[in-house]
């Protein structure tokens, strides 16, 4: 009878513990952390740490940035990889990050100018 009371007190001592910071919900899996650093005359954004979809793309965040911006249609944007390579417009943010994240964001430095690669 004892071992019965002492378990429940054990099974309700792991209900009222808060969730392991191991737990994720599905959302979290879906969004990544980017930091965005311009490089050179080129414009600051006033925010700089974004959360975006793992599925979009180098080209749709390149056109978010000059809209942001408010760079003209003739401006070019270029972006790139921890200060190295230019990865391909149809690349996934999130393959990037798996490849090139560190502690839990991806850096990406965007310029009008070519800076590297």
């Amino acid at each position: 009878m004892a071992d019965t009371a002492e378990s429940q007190v054990e099974t309700k001592k792991e209900k009222s513990q808060p969730p392991s910071e191991d737990s994720t919900t599905a959302d979290d899996k879906k969004k990544i952390d980017l930091l965005l650093q311009a490089v050179g005359a080129t414009p600051i954004m006033k925010t700089k740490k974004w959360s975006v979809e793992r599925g979009r793309t180098i080209q749709s965040l390149s056109q978010f940035i000059s809209r942001y911006l408010k760079l003209d249609g003739s401006e070019q944007l270029f972006i790139y990889v921890n200060q190295s390579f230019a990865p391909s417009p149809d690349q996934d943010v999130g393959v990037l990050f798996d490849c090139f994240g560190s502690d839990g964001k991806l850096i990406l430095h965007y310029c009008n100018s070519q800076a590297w690669g």
